[in-house]
């Protein structure tokens, strides 16, 4: 199986020397490719091999910020003349600005809105907006304008609260307000990426506001297709978890539908397989009926707690006594991102926010 840091190959590393070189005809190729390939190299994780080529690359570069980052600009050109794709592993350029232009305002801005046309500078302006609060904000405005799509994107993506991977910004997260004129200047923004990160970017504030999004989904509502599409998914974690006013909003009530005949098909669970299971809802309304269908699974903790992940199944209007039989199944494969612990776990049925029938399995 193929591994992120596996981007980090011999052929990336000669193409890129190859691409310096191009630009700078001193770029000893030779001597890069053996600084790169150090003896701990193949122990380094993604993000340890994205730092160490970071590094490497800055010592065949020139000691000025400016003139270093000139020359990976005028790379960047040339890919995207080629019609490179900026792959995941083209990341190093941000990471350099990241690392080495923090005391270069101007340069490092005006080098992120062209780098970030090839691979995105989402993570690389995060300690901008730290240092330099009102001159970024002031900046990224602007690039909500731009005629790029990728430079609009970053205006909306770099400036997320909780952007996953990346540092939180505390001063976005206590007051979000100034996150708010960008968002209005994107929120019919022809790009689904640009609209998407819109949607991310209301979803961060709602965690720790989540009147401000009930605000905006209010004055945005009706406008078009696509600000109602940006409230439904900037309103995810709200709706996941049971909000009232959010499930108000949507005209999901908590009443007028039975939940009935919970069974799970395989009460024991080896890690690796599936929990199977099924239920009945109806609507026991003498109308239609808006029902959005979750699920709660109750993973077991290290210390014997539990902890609740929930999961959409549908939402969607049901007829007067209509009754459904919902079959599903979720995976206990091993991932990097969660780890199992074997005992009891619990399946719960949440019907628009209310959670139900509840059942227990055991996991092996």
């Amino acid at each position: 199986m193929s591994l992120i840091k596996d981007i980090y190959s011999v052929s990336f590393y000669q193409q890129l020397a190859e691409h310096f070189h191009r630009v700078q005809s001193s770029f000893d190729q030779e001597q890069f490719i053996r600084r790169i390939f150090s003896d701990d190299f193949n122990d380094l994780e993604w993000k340890q091999r994205t730092k160490h080529t970071t590094q490497v690359l800055h010592e065949f570069m020139p000691p000025s910020f400016p003139e270093a980052i000139a020359l990976i600009t005028a790379v960047v050109k040339n890919l995207m003349a080629q019609r490179y794709a900026g792959g995941l592993e083209y990341i190093i350029f941000p990471d350099y600005i990241e690392t080495y232009g923090l005391d270069h305002f101007e340069v490092a801005v005006k080098s992120m809105e062209i780098i970030t046309q090839f691979i995105t500078c989402e993570f690389a302006v995060r300690p901008f907006i730290i240092r330099y609060q009102e001159q970024m904000i002031t900046v990224m405005k602007d690039w909500a304008t731009s005629h790029s799509s990728p430079v609009r994107r970053l205006a909306s993506e770099g400036i997320r609260p909780r952007l996953p991977w990346a540092m939180a910004i505390p001063f976005l997260k206590q007051n979000p307000q100034p996150i708010l004129p960008i968002l209005e200047l994107l929120k019919n923004d022809i790009s689904e990426s640009v609209r998407r990160s819109v949607a991310n970017n209301l979803n961060d504030i709602s965690k720790d506001h989540p009147a401000i999004l009930l605000r905006i989904a209010e004055n945005w509502k009706g406008i078009s297709k696509n600000t109602d599409a940006i409230i439904k998914h900037g309103s995810r974690t709200l709706l996941k978890q049971g909000y009232p006013e959010i499930l108000r909003y949507y005209g999901l009530e908590s009443s007028h539908f039975k939940v009935s005949a919970l069974n799970i098909q395989t009460p024991v669970v080896k890690i690796g397989a599936h929990v199977i299971f099924s239920f009945q809802v109806e609507n026991t309304n003498s109308q239609s009926k808006s029902l959005r269908l979750e699920y709660g699974l109750y993973y077991q903790k290290s210390n014997g707690s539990m902890s609740r992940k929930v999961f959409k199944i549908s939402e969607r209007v049901y007829r007067s006594a209509e009754t459904i039989l919902v079959e599903r199944r979720q995976s206990f494969r091993l991932i990097t991102t969660r780890k199992f612990y074997p005992g009891k776990h619990k399946i719960s049925i949440i019907v628009n926010g209310t959670e139900t029938l509840m059942m227990d399995f055991n996991l092996v």
